[in-house]
Formats: structure tokens, C-alpha cells, sequence
């Protein structure tokens, strides 16, 4: 039962064979090279990732529990790389979330002036479904009389 569970862990903490191979072809046709890789290797490398997120995620949550936080950050996970020594990768990790936030900022932007633009389009419909924007009179005096 114990290695069923293992098994069943084990496959829902794996990465997608298909990004890991994608990633992998992607960086040796970048490098020229025209090399196949096999089923075995690709597991190493889908292995190897998992195994690299997990540590890297637990230097990350260490850094936010010592700073009092629930939620872990961005800067979290740049202090990690240093303390597990890949420091190496920060340049083009900062570069890539510089380029995700200005991609997110752009959405955001848009998505709020959507967000506005269809607040405005409802009041205007609320105006014209009550006569035009006249005021209307509610059925009780400010008396409580229910009388003009």
C-alpha cells in the first residue's frame, strides 16, 4: 500500500512530459545541435526539475517564515537562488519577471478600463430604464405617512 501511495504522490508532484521535453528540445536547437533525446533522459531531466523545485521552494518558504509572511514572493525566491548558490541564474530570472510584469501590467491596465467602461455602459442602462435619469419619488414621505 505504502508504494501505491509513493506512485500516487509521485505522479501528481510530476512535471508535464511535454513542457519538459519542449524545454529541452527548445534549448538544444537554440545551441544548434539536432539530438534526440531519450525517454530516460527525459525523465532525469523531469526528475531533476521536481527535485530543484522542491528545495528551491523550501530555502524560499524559509526566507518568508523568518520574515513573518504567509505568502511567498518573488524577491523570496531571488534570496533563495543565492542561498542554494545559482546566483548565476538571477540575471535572467530578474529579466523574465520584468518582462512578465510589464505583460501583466499591460492587462491589468486594460482589463480595469474594461471593468470601468462596463460600470459606466450599466449606469447609463439604469438611467434610461428609470425614464431618463428623472428623479422618482419613493412611495413614502420622508414622514413615514406614505402621503405628499
Amino acid at each position: 500500500m505504502e508504494s501505491e501511495n509513493q506512485k500516487v504522490i509521485s505522479e501528481a508532484e510530476e512535471l508535464p512530459r511535454t513542457i519538459v521535453r519542449r524545454v529541452v528540445k527548445e534549448k538544444l536547437s537554440n545551441d544548434g545541435d539536432d539530438m534526440s533525446v531519450h525517454k530516460d533522459a527525459l525523465l532525469a531531466f523531469s526528475e531533476s526539475a521536481r527535485i530543484f523545485i522542491h528545495y528551491l521552494s523550501a530555502t524560499a518558504n524559509d526566507i518568508c517564515k523568518e520574515s513573518k509572511r504567509q505568502t511567498i514572493n518573488a524577491d523570496d525566491v531571488l534570496t533563495a537562488l543565492q542561498e542554494i548558490e545559482f546566483s548565476h541564474f538571477l540575471g535572467p530570472l530578474k529579466a523574465s519577471l520584468h518582462e512578465f510584469r510589464q505583460k501583466n501590467a499591460g492587462k491589468k491596465a486594460g482589463a480595469a478600463k474594461e471593468k470601468e467602461e462596463k460600470k459606466k455602459r450599466k449606469l447609463e442602462e439604469l438611467s434610461h430604464d428609470s425614464g431618463g435619469g428623472e428623479r422618482v419619488e419613493n412611495e413614502d414621505n420622508q414622514d413615514g405617512t406614505g402621503h405628499a
